[in-house]
């Protein structure tokens, strides 16, 4: 198969935890990953470990809160390829803790601007590859926080989540008549680097997380890839605008 044949998959916040195992087994699904993030080094490295798997890479440095560069970039990788099937807005993050009284303005507009800014940029860009596109989607990840509002100080987090959760809803609608499909995972406690911090000087607490758990064990980045891999297929293909929680069952509290 010639790679112009082949499926592309771009991958937000690609180059390491969540991001980066959505990216391999994306790669191991046959589709020809690009991946982006703004470690270049890193990049380099996980572009190089895909090829060493027989995976097509690559990789693109830009910040997804950044609209011109979102947009110069997507733009240059859908003409590239001539389309795009699979957009993976897998970027955000916490971005720190904050209280509302003592939160400033540019606290507040970059939680929101990595959370929710960076889904709409990076989407509007890609819907005219997307059209051109094998079976299109579009997957945006959303968060608990969504709905219980986050605990102390990610107050906001919750607020650009609950976004995320509202737009993937209204993207579906909008792009239903293209037959793309727009869908989002909610993945729960995931063991990453994302948490090494913890790990390392309170080891008591990161294994009592399991405890919360139903399924009694924190998820891994490859549990995330999974549903990903299955909403981007095409055993998902009458499935739009839902929301997925990986967070084994710790969404209802036990």
């Amino acid at each position: 198969m010639s790679d112009s044949n082949k499926k592309v998959a771009v991958v937000t916040g690609a180059t390491g935890g969540i991001g980066f195992a959505v990216a391999k087994r994306l790669g191991q699904d046959g589709y020809t990953v690009v991946l982006n993030g703004i470690e270049d080094e890193e990049g380099a490295k996980r572009v190089a470990e895909l090829t060493a798997e027989g995976i097509t890479a690559e990789y693109y440095g830009f910040d997804v809160t950044k609209e011109e560069a979102v947009t110069t970039n997507i733009t240059k990788i859908g003409e590239k390829y001539g389309k795009i099937d699979v957009l993976v807005n897998n970027a955000g993050g916490l971005g720190g803790r904050s209280r509302f009284e003592e939160m400033t303005t540019d606290f507040y507009r970059f939680v929101m601007a990595l959370n929710l800014d960076s889904v709409f940029f990076a989407s509007r860009a890609a819907i005219p590859f997307l059209k051109k596109g094998e079976h299109p989607s579009i997957i945006n990840y959303t968060s608990n926080a969504g709905w219980t509002a986050g605990g102390p100080g990610a107050g906001i987090y919750g607020t650009s989540k609950a976004g995320v959760h509202a737009i993937t809803r209204a993207l579906a609608k909008d792009l239903a008549e293209y037959g793309i499909r727009v869908n989002a995972v909610s993945p729960g406690t995931i063991d990453t680097p994302f948490h090494a911090q913890i790990k390392a000087t309170k080891p008591e607490v990161f294994a009592s997380w399991a405890n919360n758990i139903m399924l009694g064990r924190l998820g891994q980045p490859e549990d995330v890839a999974g549903v990903v891999s299955f909403l981007a297929s095409e055993n998902a293909a009458f499935v739009t605008a839902e929301t997925i929680q990986i967070g084994g069952g710790q969404a209802l509290g036990i």
